[in-house]
């Protein structure tokens, strides 16, 4: 019996993708129109889980196939991010390990350019002076340009193209995990303009961008919007969670194991959402070969709850208590901001900085002024926390 992909994979098989074939045919028609010097800017989005991450890698591994050099750049995997400092020389030095990575395995040879960026973002100077055999001998010290790296590296991909026309029908950057750029700061909006300012001059490098961004998040108005980087011609296409019936379809194909009744079935897809993260996890949870009642469904998802949203549990640790109480205040009953306020004892105004950030990492919504926790499973997670441990989980 072969069970479903976990939902913490990021490749799967043709077999394994279900349901996708829409999606994928949408975006390669629009990057196909790269080979023709006419590259589009993509912006994708979609809810946590529902698979942005096995999309681009899948439209990363056929893209290869059909002649482009496709490359997928992960930002959280950057050095200086893990080491929780992330700047821009950091992210310029992961971009550019990345796209040496991938054209070598295209059989691109960047000996040459290799050698050309050591020369060209650095900076040198006599650091000191040694003698040997009489001889004066300079020792020279360097440094990384943060200008000049940028410059540099966000131009290869177009040049990459222009020195390998016979090899390559286009360059096509995936970068993945992009909201990381928010831990710049008071850089972000310069490096956003300055990324814009080079891809706007590439005729033949596509760019998809994704990563956990909900619709209210800044960034998502600072790179779409008319007044943001982009100015408004960025193409926007989103990656939308399976519907029931898709569901039930997916569910019958690929575990035929699980028998479901309409009432179960129904409690499943609850639970799930259809987002195939839950999706997979859930369903290698339940009980194989034997009736699913409602019942098993609810005990299976509330007894593994923890380990279906470990990263909204890592979310919600990182929370200020300031933070934490806002959403603890929003359990039991969407409010508005002045009744949370209240609840809360302190002024309105100072929420601000709170519900910015809440609102950003896709944990509440602003509902015509009403407040409500948007992530459910993080919601049922507190409560069960709470009827454990009869206090909710500060620390």
């Amino acid at each position: 019996m072969k069970k479903l992909p976990w939902g913490t994979r990021n490749k799967l098989s043709d077999d394994e993708l279900y349901g996708r074939e829409k999606e994928i045919s949408n975006i390669k028609s629009l990057l196909y129109s790269t080979e023709y010097a006419n590259a589009p800017e993509i912006l994708f989005t979609g809810v946590r889980g529902v698979g942005k991450t096995v999309f681009l890698n899948k439209i990363k591994e056929q893209l290869n196939e059909e002649g482009y050099l496709s490359i997928l750049i992960d930002f959280s995997t950057s050095q200086s991010y893990q080491r929780e400092h992330l700047t821009v020389t950091g992210i310029m030095k992961h971009y550019y390990k990345e796209i040496i990575k991938q054209s070598n395995k295209k059989g691109i040879n960047l000996l040459t350019t290799r050698l050309k960026k050591y020369f060209q973002t650095k900076n040198f100077e006599i650091k000191d002076i040694t003698t040997a055999n009489s001889i004066q001998i300079p020792l020279i010290a360097s440094e990384d340009d943060e200008a000049s790296l940028m410059d540099f590296v966000l131009n290869l991909p177009q040049k990459i193209y222009e020195e390998n026309q016979d090899k390559i029908k286009g360059v096509i950057i995936l970068i993945d995990e992009f909201q990381i750029i928010k831990e710049l700061n008071d850089y972000l909006n310069s490096f956003l303009w300055i990324l814009r300012g080079h891809i706007q001059n590439h005729n033949n490098v596509a760019y998809i961008i994704t990563g956990s961004m909900g619709m209210e998040d800044q960034l998502i108005y600072d790179i779409a919007s008319q007044e943001g980087a982009f100015g408004g011609r960025i193409i926007t296409q989103q990656l939308t969670p399976f519907d029931e019936n898709t569901t039930k379809k997916y569910l019958n194909e690929k575990a035929p194991y699980l028998e479901f009744t309409q009432e179960s079935f129904e409690r499943f897809y609850k639970c799930t959402s259809g987002i195939p993260y839950y999706v997979n996890t859930l369903a290698n949870l339940l009980p194989t070969n034997e009736t699913i009642k409602k019942e098993d469904i609810i005990d299976t998802f509330d007894n593994n709850i923890s380990y279906m949203i470990k990263y909204l549990v890592n979310i919600w640790i990182k929370l200020s208590n300031k933070e934490k109480d806002i959403i603890i205040t929003l359990i039991d009953k969407p409010l508005k901001r002045k009744e949370i306020s209240k609840k809360l004892e302190t002024q309105s105004g100072s929420l601000s900085i709170y519900f910015k950030k809440l609102t950003e990492l896709n944990l509440i919504t602003n509902n015509n002024g009403t407040y409500l926790i948007k992530e459910e499973m993080l919601k049922r997670w507190l409560e069960l926390e709470y009827a454990k441990n009869e206090c909710y989980p500060y620390r």
